[in-house]
């Protein structure tokens, strides 16, 4: 398919609005270099700037270069070759920056796995990417072990135990702080392109995919998020979003240690432990849940606080959407220099960094325009809306699927032919999300294509519905799920949670949802207590759908 007369358009469209202090193209602070080289050329010229800060612990630029030579030293030592896979197994600590970073530099593939699995879920990924050596914590090895003897890992690295050397479940087990005695690998792999990293999807439709990343995909995100959010040299990054997900990866360590700045690293959120440490290390940046931010400011002394570092507080909208009122607030008693936002749209196919809304905040124009409002592509990277199945262009203000064009985009599923096939066409990630561009070329996203409500044949965004309903004065949250309907094919079943102190009932909010909408997006409600929560945060919709069918079932 041909698009370059249509992206063109777009993105003639795009320049006349992009904010004035964001690039247009991509810079890089010291070159096209990989993650390690990095590393090394921060530490040769700024050795004792703080790199990472977890806990009573900071690394310098010389202390992770150090590190991190010694375990890809170890891994070379251990048969170790370019292009073997690598698990890290651990939370947001130290150990898994410096596992990260020289697993890389010693070309060998990153594979993050999160600590939360269980047995089965662990098997599922250390068999499929092929993982040789695993790097876990001493509290997770016993759930690790067996997973990992059936996967058919030779070697677990056991972080903070007095582990020695020695084999159980036929997996060798070494410990963290003997295999940093190895030699440095000096040299590092530098190619740009070698398969990278395995970051692993949700798997939301099937078992999870790994997604094969390479460093160029990497060290692209770095630079290209950072220059559309307004980033430079001295970004300090706090993190508590777990860096085995991309998301954190990007904010907790790629943005921060490419820009030669500084990540502080958050094992779970505490608003006042983030307070303290925004105050102690002067962070720039963070991302963090709508609730996260209403807690800081719920703390007893937080109007006496110094938060003017604070500048780039980004917001995740899981469950309560960040608001107008709630921006006003934040900037009341934080400081007008610290604007509340939303962070990007991405997907873990594309590095998750590809839309941002930074520059959009005057006037609350990213918050009030039609839902939701995701911004610019970042520097190097174009977005398109084409009709699900011709893929033709379609016009601006209507409906299609969202497709991606970056650096940063997939080479392909580890060894899922088919799955690449599919979403890889022509140079294009079909995301398989549904969305609009206005009339400056800004992206607007409306639903998973898989979660859009079809009633008589016309489409019901679930985003759009909730943002209307959110709207009333009682409501505190929404999440829209379909229920099957044998008269209209679907219907939209909106789940509300309501302010304290609120007594609107649910057939009071459907009448004044009715006042609203279009009658064929009015919502049957049901008013919840709470709503049923991922360990992650997220509103578990799928335990809402089969709610959904007992609602419409109960009203006949």
């Amino acid at each position: 398919m041909d698009y370059t007369q249509h992206l063109a358009d777009v993105r003639a469209r795009q320049e006349r609005v992009r904010p004035a202090d964001t690039p247009r193209e991509v810079v890089h602070p010291l070159g096209e270099m990989t993650v390690p080289e990095y590393v090394d050329a921060w530490a040769d010229r700024q050795p004792e700037h703080p790199a990472l800060v977890v806990g009573d612990e900071t690394l310098t630029y010389a202390d992770l270069a150090g590190r991190h030579s010694r375990w890809a030293g170890w891994l070379r030592a251990k048969g170790v070759v370019p292009g073997d896979r690598v698990g890290v197994h651990l939370g947001n600590a130290h150990e898994f920056v410096v596992a990260m970073i020289g697993t890389l530099r010693a070309g060998c593939v990153h594979v993050p796995v999160n600590p939360m699995f269980q047995r089965a879920e662990l098997v599922h990924e250390l068999s499929d990417s092929g993982a040789r050596v695993v790097v876990t914590h001493a509290a997770l090895v016993e759930r690790l072990l067996p997973a990992a003897a059936e996967a058919g890992v030779e070697t677990v690295v056991v972080v903070g135990g007095e582990v020695s050397s020695l084999r159980r479940e036929g997996v060798e087990i070494v410990t963290w702080d003997k295999a940093l005695t190895a030699d440095p690998l000096v040299e590092p792999e530098r190619d740009l392109d070698a398969l990278a990293a395995l970051n692993y999807t949700g798997g939301t439709t099937g078992l999870p995919k790994g997604c094969e990343h390479s460093q160029r995909h990497m060290v692209y995100t770095a630079v290209s998020g950072a220059g559309a959010n307004g980033v430079g040299r001295e970004v300090v990054s706090l993190c508590f979003v777990p860096v085995f997900w991309i998301a954190g990866e990007d904010l907790g360590i790629l943005i921060p240690l490419v820009m030669g700045g500084t990540s502080v690293l958050l094992p779970r959120w505490d608003a006042a432990t983030v307070v303290d440490l925004v105050e102690r290390h002067g962070v720039t940046m963070t991302a963090a849940t709508v609730e996260s931010y209403l807690e800081i400011l719920e703390l007893p002394d937080i109007a006496e606080r110094d938060l003017s570092s604070f500048t780039g507080p980004m917001a995740m909208s899981f469950i309560r959407k960040l608001t107008p009122q709630v921006r006003r607030r934040w900037a009341q008693v934080v400081g007008e220099h610290s604007v509340l936002r939303e962070g990007s749209y991405g997907l873990t196919e594309s590095h998750t960094v590809d839309v941002v809304p930074y520059g959009f905040a005057d006037d609350d124009h990213d918050l009030t325009t039609t839902p939701v409002f995701c911004g610019l592509p970042v520097p190097g990277t174009d977005v398109l809306v084409v009709d699900p199945v011709t893929a033709e262009p379609v016009p601006l203000g209507e409906p299609g699927e969202i497709i991606l064009r970056s650096p940063s985009i997939t080479t392909g599923y580890w060894r899922n032919p088919q799955a690449t096939a599919s979403q890889l066409r022509d140079g294009w990630l079909h995301t398989g999300d549904t969305g609009h561009l206005d009339e400056d070329g800004c992206l607007h996203y409306l639903a998973r294509a898989k979660d859009m409500i079809k009633v008589n044949g016309m489409s019901v965004f679930p985003a759009e519905v909730e943002m209307m309903l959110a709207g009333h004065p009682d409501v505190d949250t929404v999440a829209v799920v379909p229920a099957s309907d044998g008269g209209t094919g679907q219907r939209p079943v909106a789940f509300a949670t309501l302010r304290d102190g609120a007594a609107v009932d649910a057939p009071a909010l459907e009448v004044w949802a009715r006042e609203q909408m279009a009658v064929y997006k009015v919502p049957l409600v049901e008013v919840l207590g709470a709503f049923p929560l991922t360990d992650t945060g997220k509103i578990r919709k799928g335990e809402l759908l089969e709610r959904a069918g007992e609602v419409l079932a109960a009203r006949g």
